[in-house]
């Protein structure tokens, strides 16, 4: 598994910029916060956008060819119609109030398979002008050393073995510059979760885990090391789960014969535990989101599809609660189509996406949208304006293009 130490807590992508890739041509997000969720019809873009994060992520981790291979190359990657490179841009802050950093990433295939058109990082304003961190043009570039003499450091040209190496994924292992690293680090922990009631209910015969995998297959593992390592967040976990399946009473780890984990879940007034097999998926599910979000040692962005599939509608608001509480520690990036799970929701959290007559994607704030503040200050829920056609974008029955309001 990925180790998540030694990021700034505070790092949060605050704009994402994404172009040619599958459903976004031209896809702006700015002002993004902490906790972020998705909503919009289906085929909108919503699991596009943490697949951005995944494909990056691999990208980092197992290198940008077998990425492109494992994702169907440009074939499946760029978007129809488009001829141009798939470009990606990250707006962060490592710190609050820290200088604003962009990293700018353009991608091409060829014949040869894929390349690396530019890729460069900058860091917001020095002596009243922007600072290359890093740049590079087909593998030839330079690395900005901070620690040499000087002010500013200097430019160490370097030149990578391939054209489809990513400059920030090389560099960023040692330690010439700090913020390369940072970046680094930051992708490559990216977690995108795909849990699957059937694979969390496998019983487990890997080795101890520390974190969730994306399948949630190695969720006894996780419980073990949880009860003994953090036995005191491990009881937070259990008592908010206790709080939401009624009759609950612990959940355990046990040994099997064959050296693996089974998990067993005990319910009152019963006296025997049950295997997970024969546990409902809405309470796996919930006992694998309270295991992501109070992991004592969170990776830097937590993308979430869904978490409304198997779960009560009551227990999404409280849910949506934890999930804010959890940007504290990490960012969060969620998509949903559930009403009760926006209505835990504040507008500059929630973001409506639909595609136009040109068949690409858009987002729209709901912050933004006309009248939503306006209402919420009245009492009214978010949940409730979008199901009730008060969002300008994001309806299903609507056409491309076309106004939800009910005045509209």
């Amino acid at each position: 598994m990925k180790q998540f130490d030694g990021l700034p807590a505070s790092l949060r992508i605050e704009g994402l910029t994404v172009k040619n890739f599958r459903v976004f041509r031209d896809l702006r997000l700015e002002k993004l916060t902490p906790l972020a969720a998705f909503l919009g019809p289906n085929g909108s873009g919503k699991s596009t956008i943490l697949d951005v994060f995944a494909f990056l992520s691999e990208s980092f981790s197992g290198g940008l060819r077998k990425a492109w291979e494992q994702w169907g190359r440009f074939k499946e990657l760029r978007s129809r119609g488009s001829m141009e490179p798939v470009i990606f841009e990250l707006k962060y802050r490592e710190k609050p109030r820290g200088p604003l950093m962009t990293y700018h990433l353009a991608l091409e295939e060829d014949s040869r398979g894929p390349y690396i058109v530019e890729e460069w990082l900058q860091r917001g304003k020095t002596a009243g002008k922007s600072q290359i961190l890093l740049e590079f043009k087909q593998g030839t570039g330079f690395v900005l050393d901070l620690d040499a003499p000087g002010e500013n450091g200097r430019r160490m040209p370097e030149r990578l073995d391939d054209r489809d190496i990513l400059a920030v994924s090389a560099f960023g292992q040692i330690s010439r510059n700090p913020h390369v690293s940072v970046l680094r680090r930051f992708i490559t922990g990216c977690y995108i979760s795909r849990l699957a009631g059937d694979d969390m209910r496998k019983r487990a015969e890997s080795g101890p885990q520390e974190h969730l995998s994306p399948a949630g297959e190695n969720l006894a593992y996780v419980i073990q090391y949880l009860q003994q390592q953090h036995p005191a967040r491990w009881e937070q976990i259990i008592q908010a789960l206790r709080h939401r399946v009624p009759q609950l009473e612990y959940v355990q780890a046990l040994p099997t014969l064959d050296n693996g984990l089974e998990l067993q879940i005990k319910d009152a007034p019963f006296l025997e535990s049950i295997p997970a097999k024969y546990a409902s998926e809405g309470t796996l599910k919930l006992l694998a989101y309270l295991i992501i979000l109070y992991d004592p040692d969170p990776p830097p962005l937590i993308g979430i599809e869904e978490p409304e599939n198997h779960l009560h509608p009551r227990l999404l608001p409280i849910l949506a609660d934890e999930c804010r509480e959890a940007s504290g520690r990490t960012q969060l990036l969620i998509t949903t189509h559930s009403p009760f799970f926006l209505n835990g929701l504040r507008p500059e959290e929630v973001w409506a996406l639909s595609r136009g007559e040109d068949g690409y994607a858009r987002a729209h704030r709901a912050a933004d949208m006309r009248g939503i503040k306006e209402f919420m200050k009245a009492g009214a829920l978010l949940g409730s304006l979008w199901t009730e056609g008060y969002f300008e974008v994001g309806d299903p029955s609507v056409r491309p293009n076309g106004m939800n309001h009910p005045t509209g």
